[in-house]
């Protein structure tokens, strides 16, 4: 994990789509859990590039991490493995939980297609924020 990055001017949100699924997330991803992410395509691609980096805010918008990507690829919902399960590090960890929770989510998010197309995305952790850090 490199240190001291200067984060102020990087794009920042939560994950999910509650302050509480925010905090989940990003404790997932404290834990070192959480290293994928996945997004519906009819989104856009969100400015996400192999080895852009960005800031991940907790459920009160306070930055909490900074995160960089190294891995990005378009994928059918129905064509997700368990491999790419296990790295969104949430549920139970198997398939059958990540297709149940991600329909549930996109569901309530715009729509969801057994067959739509998702931005796939692995992320590793760069810097650790402090709770009080200013905005």
């Amino acid at each position: 994990m490199t240190k001291d990055v200067d984060w102020r001017y990087l794009p920042r949100f939560p994950f999910g789509d509650s302050p509480e699924m925010a905090d989940e997330l990003l404790d997932l991803i404290l834990a070192g859990q959480k290293r994928a992410t996945c997004w519906s395509a009819t989104e856009g691609d969100n400015g996400a590039i192999v080895g852009g980096r960005w800031v991940v805010e907790d459920g009160e918008g306070r930055p909490r991490a900074v995160l960089e990507t190294v891995n990005l690829f378009q994928q059918r919902f129905d064509s997700v493995d368990e491999t790419f399960a296990v790295a969104e590090g949430e549920g139970d960890l198997s398939l059958s939980s990540w297709r149940e929770t991600h329909r549930s989510y996109f569901s309530r998010n715009g729509g969801f297609a057994p067959d739509m197309l998702l931005w796939c995305e692995h992320f590793e952790l760069v810097q650790i924020l402090e709770t009080s850090a200013s905005t």
